[in-house]
């Protein structure tokens, strides 16, 4: 995970504005990389793993500790490898099965409002957590410690802790990497002598031509679910809720007809996207949007930035479920494509079918996180009746 000050990330998202950067490319002039806002130059740098490594964290001496088995930091064809191990163990079927469970933690959650509710801490952050808590086959009496880690480990992912000096936070975020990376490596050699009906016992025992995952990778796949997982889903409820009292038409049409659901979600991961950048680092030089870029330089894509690129998506600023195609990046694209894309859009659509009738409070009104990277309300204030 690469700490944002490093990367000269900008302090704003400016198209959440509905600015629209100069060039679809910028070089940054701190590092000799680029910012990518463009929707044809994102598939580029994303579609193109030999040019644009993944394996950013070569660029942070402090990061390379977390680098062996991680599958975000793999470049083919390492990570083909590593992603059929790890999805013989995170199948389709697994992430469909999770479906009543879903719904039934969703309606109890739901049950303790009355007639207030904060989404984001009463239901949006707390069911993606029990969920992956409850899939790896941890404690679920332990999902607020180490959901804490994620949080701090990100950097900041609330608003208050973004307001940290940047190299405390970095110290702050490796030393949380840590726990969590022990915590997780823990629980796995404990299914290697006890083998459990769970996702470490299946991530464990995961095999291809006699090839097994080894202690690290076991541990940063789960890091990486525990993540994306909890943190994107989180987002996703709380952003998709968000557009939806904006738009009291689309609400009243996904109450009258649930099969809208699906491209509803969909839009709401075009307009805000929870990850709105990703980070690449060139292996060359290469030419991108015009500009020159010397080998070892950070490539940031802004894909929050991409899925508003009006020469994609007319009216990019408009919340338009009707939107077809919608080839937007929320998930990314490419090698990298979000391997827990499934899980989340589940939980999402099973979320959102419960739903009573719902608005924000006028006098409480939402506010969003800070960070750069991320997008997403951090308080929903809602009334239920």
């Amino acid at each position: 995970m690469i700490a944002s000050e490093h990367w000269g990330l900008p302090e704003a998202q400016f198209w959440l504005r509905g600015e629209r950067p100069a060039d679809p490319v910028r070089q940054d002039l701190g590092t000799g990389g680029a910012h990518v806002y463009g929707h044809a130059e994102a598939l580029r740098v994303l579609g193109d793993p030999r040019s644009y490594s993944s394996n950013t964290a070569r660029l942070q001496p402090q990061m390379q500790e977390f680098v062996e088995g991680d599958l975000l930091q793999r470049d083919p064809p390492e990570h083909a490898e590593l992603r059929t191990l790890v999805s013989r163990a995170f199948t389709p079927k697994v992430v469909a099965g999770l479906e009543p469970r879903i719904a039934e933690l969703t309606l109890e959650l739901l049950d303790r409002a009355n007639g207030r509710l904060d989404l984001v801490a009463d239901v949006a952050h707390p069911l993606p957590a029990i969920v992956i808590a409850e899939l790896l086959g941890v404690p679920a009496d332990e999902r607020d410690l180490f959901t804490g880690w994620v949080d701090v480990a990100l950097g900041g992912a609330n608003s208050g802790e973004f307001d940290a000096d940047p190299e405390q936070r970095t110290r702050t975020a490796v030393a949380m990497f840590r726990k969590l990376r022990d915590y997780l490596t823990e629980h796995a050699d404990e299914r290697r002598a006890q083998p459990r009906d769970d996702l470490l016992t299946r991530l464990v025992e995961a095999e291809v031509a006699g090839v097994r995952l080894t202690r690290a990778e076991v541990a940063h796949f789960a890091t990486s679910l525990l993540i994306a997982g909890h943190l994107t889903t989180t987002m996703l409820l709380g952003n998709t809720v968000f557009c939806l009292d904006a738009h009291p038409e689309q609400q009243a049409r996904v109450r009258a007809d649930r099969s809208a659901l699906p491209a509803v979600i969909e839009e709401s991961l075009r307009l805000l996207s929870p990850f709105a950048s990703v980070a690449r680092v060139t292996t060359a030089e290469v030419e991108l949007g015009g500009l020159r870029i010397p080998a070892d330089r950070p490539v940031v894509v802004w894909l929050g930035a991409a899925n508003r690129d009006p020469r994609r998506f007319p009216r990019p600023d408009d919340f338009d479920p009707d939107r077809a195609p919608n080839p937007h990046l929320g998930f990314g694209r490419g090698v990298h494509f979000c391997l827990g894309a499934p899980l989340a859009r589940l939980e999402g659509e099973v979320v959102l079918d419960q739903f009573p009738a719902l608005g924000t409070v006028p006098e409480d009104p939402p506010r969003f996180r800070r960070h750069p990277s991320l997008t997403g309300v951090e308080r929903l204030p809602l009334r239920t009746s």
